[in-house]
């Protein structure tokens, strides 16, 4: 399998995701803190998905 750097904007997309699941743990963000574990879940995987999937 061979992997390809994700698109700049996927990439900064998951950063967001993963900073706001990671200061949610830590401090009380609406919504955010509720569920910082799925928000850094769902940026994780979607750079792992940008890696595989060609394009994304």
């Amino acid at each position: 399998m061979k992997l390809t750097p994700p698109k700049v904007i996927t990439f900064w997309i998951a950063v967001v995701l993963g900073f706001l699941g990671f200061l949610g743990n830590f401090m009380t963000i609406p919504l955010v803190s509720a569920n910082s574990f799925w928000f850094l879940f769902v940026g994780f995987v979607l750079l792992v998905l940008g890696l595989i999937v060609k394009g994304l």
